[in-house]
């Protein structure tokens, strides 16, 4: 997981509920992505303020090797541009969001090196999903309040969704149909359908979102509240919240375990992640690092 505040990697056993390593990186790394193999962890150094905030650009992705656990490069993006989230698509390649160029940029983890960028036509594409086929990105674009969908194979813009003033981050459903991003202003999720890119319905919440991750059975919507310290978890069927349950201060986003059993929740504020058992809805004792803890990314114990 990415600690933005003491500008650490850390590696986690969550069984155990240790720290197994710290490493240090660029200020600030918000996000943090595991390559397929599970050998190099990627850190995009996004800078040293909030989003929209004055304060520096980052124009770098640390790369760590996790089996050595140390820095083992640095991807020189060649100007400043707030690179925030990155995700693998399914050729290989690392799409990455560019908030300064209002683009994604699409990385070669084989030479390290930028190949193109990818026009989102939206200030602060701050977060991607990337459909299962790969030829389909998604970026949430804060102050705009829109969704962009972008075109991975021709590298262009589809179109761009209004939603609401302001959007904070962005999850896709495990069939690739639906798109939900969260209203700043009010307390509700937009769905939108991918297959005609318009908003067909709003999940009406108890407290403003922050983020959201489904299941990997589709059948549940985990939407956490950065303010109310609240993980709401919907019903994907009726799109009814079902039930709530106390989070760990300022909490940001959500990883659910490869397998379904398990969802972790990074509590940036508190300095903890909150492990909720999915089958039984009953809150694990967390596991407690430091404030500033962030982004989250699974690497399976054999790595």
């Amino acid at each position: 997981m990415a600690n933005q505040k003491e500008h650490t990697l850390v590696v986690v056993d969550p069984e155990n509920r240790r720290e197994l390593a710290k490493i240090s990186v660029g200020v600030n790394g918000h996000e943090v992505i595991v390559s397929q193999d599970g050998r190099f962890a990627y850190v995009p150094i996004y800078g040293n303020a909030g989003v929209g905030r004055p304060g520096t650009d980052g124009s770098t992705i640390d790369v760590i090797d996790l089996q050595a656990r140390k820095l083992a490069a640095t991807i020189d993006l060649g100007k400043p541009l707030r690179p925030h989230r990155a995700e693998f698509g399914p050729d290989g390649l690392l799409y990455v969001t560019a908030e300064l160029a209002n683009a994604v940029g699409v990385i070669d983890p084989s030479t390290r090196k930028l190949l193109a960028e990818i026009p989102t036509g939206e200030p602060q594409s701050h977060m991607l999903v990337l459909s299962l086929d790969g030829h389909r990105g998604y970026t949430a674009n804060v102050s705009a309040g829109s969704v962009s969908v972008l075109d991975l194979v021709k590298r262009n813009l589809i179109a761009t969704i209004p939603v609401a003033k302001s959007v904070q981050r962005i999850s896709i459903s495990p069939d690739g149909l639906r798109i939900f991003t969260h209203d700043q202003g009010a307390p509700r999720i937009a769905v939108i359908a991918t297959a005609t890119n318009k908003i067909t319905n709003w999940i009406e919440l108890p407290d403003v979102a922050y983020a959201s991750a489904p299941t990997p059975d589709g059948r549940w919507l985990l939407a956490v509240s950065l303010g109310a310290n609240r993980l709401h978890v919907v019903d994907l069927r009726t799109l009814k919240v079902v039930r709530s349950l106390e989070v760990p201060e300022r909490s940001s986003e959500i990883l659910i375990r490869p397998g379904g059993e398990i969802a972790y929740v990074s509590g940036t504020g508190a300095g903890k992640i909150a492990v909720l058992d999915l089958r039984s809805w009953i809150m694990q004792p967390p596991i407690d690092l430091t404030p500033g803890v962030d982004g989250l990314a699974w690497v399976p114990a054999s790595h």
